[in-house]
C-alpha cells in the first residue's frame, strides 16, 4: 500500500500535490492529542468558541483569490464561479447564529423540590471525512458546529483535494483554535478503519460513495460510535403542467450540469408533464448547447473537466448503453470538440429513456440527464420513488399545497418547490435509502454532534 496520497489534476493529468499519510502510531498519537485537548476546549464559554470559529471562517474568505484557481487544478471547477466561500460562510454563520439556543439546556422542572434538565454534551473527538466535489462547503457542514459544540475535530479530506484541509487548518489555527483541537490529517483507508474500530472517535461524519459508507459502518460495527452518512444520489425533478416552464428548464438543467454534474444533490433525472415535454426538451437542449467545455482556468469556460478520467468513463458508459438501448442523444458532439475521451466530457441530454437503463437508475455524477414525459402526478411519483437513493426531489408547480402533497409521498430527504440543488442551513440535510442516514446543519445537526445527558436533582 502506498504511504502517500496523490492528487492528479484533471486539467492536464499532471501530479498537482502529494502528501505522506500518517502511520498507524502517528495517527493514534494525533487522536490522543485531540482527546486531551478537547476537555479544555469544551470548558470554554460557547460564545468564545463561536467567535473563534467565525474568525477562522473569515480567514478562509481572505484566501479566496488563491483558493479559486487551486480548486480548478485539484477538481476542475471553472474559476468563473468564484469558489465556495459564499455557501461556506452562509452555513457556518447560520450554525453560529443558532448555537446558543440549539445547545441550551432543556429544563423540565426547576422548583423548590427538584431541578430536572437535559444537557447537550460533546461527543469528544469527531472525525470528518469530506469529499472532493464541494470540498469546503461539505467540510464546514460538520466542522463548524462540531467545534462550536465543544468537540475536537479531525478532518480527513479526499485525496483529490488535499490542499483544502490544510487551508482550513491554517485558517482556524490563525484565528486561535488550538492546533490539537482542529487537526487536518492524511490517512489511508486501512488506518482510518483501524481508528474507528478502536473507538477513537465519538462520532464519524462521512460524505462520499455508498461503498465508502458501507466501509465506515463495517469499521464502526459493535463500537456504538455515532455515524452520519451522506452517500449517493439520483435526484429527480418533476415539472407539472402548471409550472413556469422557462424557470424550470433553466434551474433543473443548471442543477444537472453545474460543476460538470458533480453535485451531491444535482438533478440526474427529469419527469415532465406530457403537454410541456417537447417545449421543455427544446429549451434544455438550447441551454446546454450554449455551454463552453474547456480549461477551467479560462474565464469563458462554463464546464470544466470532471475531477478524474475514471468518473468521466462511467458517465460515458451509462450514456453509450442508453443510446444503444434506444435513447436519443440531443447534444451535437461537434459543439464540444474539447471532449478528449478522458476527464474532459461533453454534456448530454437524453430522451426516450426508461428505468431499464442505468443512466436512469445508477448514480451518474456527471453532465448527463435523462428526460421522460409523464401523464400525471401518480406516474411521476412512482418514477421518482423507483430509485435506491433519496436525497432531494424538485417539484415545479404554482400550487404549494400540491407540491406538499406530492412531497409527502416521495422517499427523499428534502423536497424543493420551484428550486433545486441548494442546501438550506436552516433545514436538516439528510437522506434515506442508499443515500445514507443521519442529518447535518440546522438544530438537528447540533443534536447529532452532541449527546443528551440528563440531570435529576432532588433539593434538600
Amino acid at each position: 500500500m502506498s504511504n502517500k496520497i496523490t492528487c492528479v489534476s484533471p486539467i492536464d493529468g499532471s501530479v498537482f500535490a502529494e502528501r505522506a499519510v500518517l502511520s498507524a502510531p502517528e495517527a493514534r498519537a494525533a487522536v490522543s492529542r485531540a482527546s486531551t485537548a478537547q476537555a479544555d476546549w469544551a470548558a470554554r464559554p460557547v460564545q468564545e468558541r463561536i467567535a473563534l470559529v467565525q474568525a477562522g471562517v473569515q480567514n478562509i474568505g481572505q484566501m479566496n483569490a488563491e483558493i479559486v484557481p487551486e480548486l480548478a487544478w485539484q477538481m476542475g471547477r471553472p474559476i468563473r464561479y468564484g469558489g465556495e466561500f459564499g455557501g461556506f460562510n452562509e452555513r457556518a454563520s447560520y450554525m453560529a447564529q443558532i448555537a446558543e439556543e440549539a445547545l441550551a439546556d432543556i429544563v423540565v422542572e426547576d422548583s423548590s423540590s427538584f431541578r430536572r434538565f437535559i444537557k447537550r454534551v460533546p461527543h469528544g473527538v469527531v472525525l470528518v471525512v469530506a469529499p472532493w466535489n464541494y470540498p469546503y462547503m461539505t467540510a464546514i457542514n460538520t466542522v463548524a458546529p462540531a467545534l462550536i459544540a465543544g468537540n475536537a475535530v479531525m478532518l480527513k479530506h479526499a485525496s483529490q483535494t488535499p490542499l483544502v484541509g490544510e487551508r482550513m487548518a491554517r485558517a482556524f489555527h490563525a484565528a486561535g483554535v488550538p492546533e490539537e483541537v482542529f487537526q487536518n490529517v492524511f490517512l489511508d483507508h486501512a488506518t482510518t478503519s483501524e481508528l474507528i474500530a478502536a473507538r477513537s472517535f465519538g462520532f464519524v461524519n462521512f460524505t462520499g460513495s455508498v461503498a465508502g459508507g458501507q466501509a465506515i459502518e463495517r469499521a464502526a460495527a459493535g463500537t456504538f460510535t455515532g455515524v452520519g452518512l451522506e452517500l449517493g444520489g439520483k435526484d429527480p425533478g418533476y415539472v407539472c403542467e402548471d409550472a413556469d416552464l422557462e424557470a424550470a428548464a433553466e434551474t433543473l438543467i443548471d442543477g444537472a450540469m453545474f460543476n460538470s454534474g458533480q453535485c451531491c444533490c444535482g438533478i440526474e433525472r427529469i419527469y415532465v408533464a406530457a403537454p410541456l415535454f417537447d417545449a421543455f426538451l427544446e429549451k434544455a437542449v438550447r441551454i446546454v448547447s450554449g455551454y463552453k467545455l474547456g480549461n477551467p482556468l479560462e474565464p469563458e469556460t462554463t464546464l470544466g473537466p470532471m475531477a478524474h478520467a475514471r468518473f468521466a468513463a462511467e458517465v460515458r458508459a451509462q450514456t453509450d448503453e442508453a443510446v444503444a438501448a434506444g435513447a436519443t442523444a440531443h447534444i451535437d458532439p461537434t459543439l464540444f470538440p474539447q471532449d478528449d475521451g478522458g476527464a474532459y466530457l461533453m454534456p448530454q441530454i437524453l430522451s426516450s429513456v426508461s428505468h431499464d437503463m442505468r443512466v436512469m437508475r445508477d448514480e451518474s455524477f456527471g453532465p448527463v440527464v435523462g428526460i421522460m414525459p409523464v401523464q400525471d402526478d401518480a406516474e411521476a411519483l412512482a418514477l421518482m420513488n423507483d430509485s435506491q437513493f433519496g436525497l432531494t426531489a424538485s417539484i415545479w408547480t404554482k400550487d404549494a399545497a400540491r407540491a406538499e402533497r406530492i412531497g409527502d409521498k416521495i422517499e427523499t430527504g428534502t423536497v424543493f418547490m420551484n428550486r433545486a440543488d441548494y442546501l438550506d442551513p436552516g433545514l436538516c440535510w439528510t437522506g434515506c435509502k442508499d443515500t445514507g442516514r443521519g442529518g447535518g446543519l440546522s438544530v438537528i445537526g447540533y443534536h447529532n454532534l452532541t449527546r443528551p445527558k440528563s440531570y435529576h436533582l432532588k433539593k434538600a
